[in-house]
């Protein structure tokens, strides 16, 4: 196979991804990023702990990808969960899983495993072009040349076939801004639009409620809400009070459900367990015991446990009148409805909901609308909660983009020779 010339615009997963299987290859390859450096996203994501992916059954795992399932199924046969944490242990970082399930690096941060990563690459031939912002097209032909922006001034770039893998709009201060999107929209490309995911959501508290609880965490709760086809989902999570409303593992969870909910009747409803241990008879006889002279706050306490943040949660959630009836109040305990009003800002989401659809992309990830151009990563229309899934499907998607342009290329007649 003759040597192809290949651009990346996007040194995230994903682009890193294609970027190694394609060098892997023979291909003469170029990465692209409109920022000083590469993977600043998955460098964040890591700041707590780098979630690499997760260690449950494939089937339970493909379902984490709820209406792109389908899609995203046979990349994870190809390239899953194990073979991430085999790829990565080839990169010298061992790995271990949790006791949640999910898989984290040995010492638990991304910067090693990215510089071991970014040693690899380099060593295998690839280049990396930081500051340059990928603004459009230029010359016609297939693909089309591509203009960046840069410290410099502008600049266009020929290759044999392009990746692009530049992200959604979620934390567009590392460079996830979703400027790629009027470019492509402008070529036919069909597109659904980006929504926020694994994001929080706004509630509406009592200005003393805001005041008092913002920050603090509701731990050992069940959460459940309804889909869009009435199925009841549950979550055993915990979750955060912000300023504004809620946010956290939990509520992250169920960020699609609610999102449609929201979209579809104006507001959703969350209803929280505050007890999840304890069945809704025992919480009955707990609430309807005698409580003497105590308080009401002092009893559920005594017999419950419920205190601090919790107890402020029922109070802020249910109607005054419930607290003298104890069957309402021993329903609400478990049953507590929580009304969310709005998606916080897709800017400050964990992740993107939709992007380039599959149906606008051939087999081998190639749009239809711009031949020799092909996609990969969190700009194409999918989403999944966090727990190590998003990275999975990223890395997965880059890997088989990168297959499809080698598949696409060696369909093609021989191209002159580069330079």
């Amino acid at each position: 196979m003759q040597q192809y010339d290949i651009a990346i615009v996007g040194g995230g997963p994903a682009g890193l991804m294609a970027a190694e299987v394609l060098a892997g290859a023979g291909a003469r390859v170029a990465v692209f990023d409109a920022m000083p450096s590469v993977g600043r996203k998955f460098l964040m994501a890591g700041k707590g702990g780098m979630n690499i992916t997760h260690s449950e059954p494939l089937a339970a795992f493909r379902a984490r990808y709820g209406a792109r399932a389908g899609e995203i199924a046979p990349l994870l046969d190809a390239f899953g969960p194990e073979s991430l944490r085999e790829w990565i242990h080839g990169l010298g970082i061992e790995t271990f899983v949790g006791s949640s399930g999910r898989v984290f690096p040995r010492d638990m941060k991304a910067a090693p495993l990215l510089r071991a990563w970014l040693t690899r690459l380099r060593a295998s031939g690839v280049s990396i072009h930081v500051r340059h912002r990928w603004i459009g097209w230029g010359q016609e032909g297939t693909p089309p040349t591509l203009r960046f922006a840069t410290p410099e001034g502008s600049t266009e770039i020929r290759a044999d076939a392009v990746v692009l893998a530049v992200g959604g709009a979620s934390w567009p201060q590392l460079g996830s801004d979703a400027a790629w999107l009027p470019v492509l929209e402008a070529r036919g490309v069909d597109i659904a639009p980006l929504q926020a995911a694994n994001c929080g959501f706004d509630v509406g508290w009592s200005p003393f409620f805001a005041e008092h609880f913002a920050g603090e965490p509701i731990k050992s709760v069940s959460l459940e809400c309804a889909d869009a086809h009435g199925n009841t989902l549950r979550r055993t999570a915990e979750f955060m009070i912000s300023a504004t409303g809620v946010e956290g593992g939990g509520i992250y969870a169920l960020s699609s459900p609610l999102r449609e909910a929201i979209a579809r009747d104006g507001e959703a409803t969350l209803y929280v367990d505050l007890v999840p241990g304890r069945d809704a008879a025992r919480v009955l006889a707990d609430v309807s015991h005698p409580r003497g002279s105590r308080s009401m706050s002092s009893h559920l306490q005594s017999r419950l446990g419920l205190k601090g943040v919790k107890m402020a949660l029922l109070r802020e959630c249910a109607p005054p009148e419930v607290f003298s009836d104890a069957a309402r109040l021993a329903a609400c305990i478990k049953h507590l409805p929580l009304r969310l009003v709005a998606p916080r800002p897709i800017a400050e989401a964990i992740s993107t909901a939709g992007g380039v659809r599959f149906e606008a992309i051939d087999a081998n990830f190639m749009l239809r609308a711009v031949p020799g151009v092909f996609c990969a990563g969190e700009m194409l229309d999918w989403e999944a909660p966090t727990g190590g899934y998003l990275l999975t499907a990223c890395f997965a998607t880059g890997r088989s983009a990168a297959q499809g342009v080698l598949s696409w290329l060696l369909s093609l007649p021989d191209l002159p020779q580069r330079d």
